[in-house]
């Protein structure tokens, strides 16, 4: 079983390239995918904002729940965000 990043030949054959996220990654990997320090990512994780779990000490976090998460914090599909932005009715003046 081989550690560390998978790499795989490009399209062109001239080198290599990095895999850009897998299913399940570890708190660097995440961290670089969600585009946060790590330690952000392990305090957002503790405290439950960020969708991870722990495997033994570690954290672990995965591709599709952390994409589901995003989703769900920018609206995506639903009238959310527009509604957290509608003006308060103006009081009457006395």
């Amino acid at each position: 079983m081989r550690n560390g990043p998978v790499r795989v030949e490009d399209r062109a054959g001239s080198g290599t390239a990095e895999v850009a996220a897998r299913e399940v990654m570890d708190i660097r990997q995440a961290s670089a995918y969600l585009g946060i320090s790590a330690d952000s990512l392990y305090r957002y994780a503790s405290e439950g904002t960020i969708p991870g779990f722990r495997l033994g000490n570690r954290w672990r976090f995965k591709k599709s729940r952390l994409d589901h998460w995003m989703d769900e914090q920018s609206g995506a599909g639903t009238d959310k965000a527009v509604q957290g932005r509608e003006k308060k009715p103006i009081r009457a003046a006395r």
